[in-house]
């Protein structure tokens, strides 16, 4: 018993280990959470069945809705473009 107690506390210890180094990697800017000036983002995802999926993909003040399934991937619909500012 003490030498499987013994592997549970290593274990338990290189989880914390990890869990606090992903910790710091996130403070120093190393993590993608901290990504400054993204212009890409999936705005809202839904499953149409088992193989497809419909996604709104904003880029530059720009949606786009995109069929994305194992046939290939379609552009179903291009958002206006953003008004321009003077």
């Amino acid at each position: 018993m003490p030498e499987l107690l013994r592997a549970g506390i290593a274990l338990a210890a290189v989880v914390v280990l990890i869990l606090a180094f992903g910790a710091v990697m996130r403070r120093f800017g190393h993590g993608p959470a901290t990504r400054a000036g993204k212009r890409l983002a999936v705005t809202e995802s839904l499953s149409l069945d088992a193989r497809r999926r419909l996604v709104i993909v904003r880029h530059d003040g720009r949606e786009h809705l995109l069929l994305l399934g194992p046939a290939g991937d379609l552009v179903v619909e291009r958002g206006p473009l953003p008004p321009e500012t003077p």
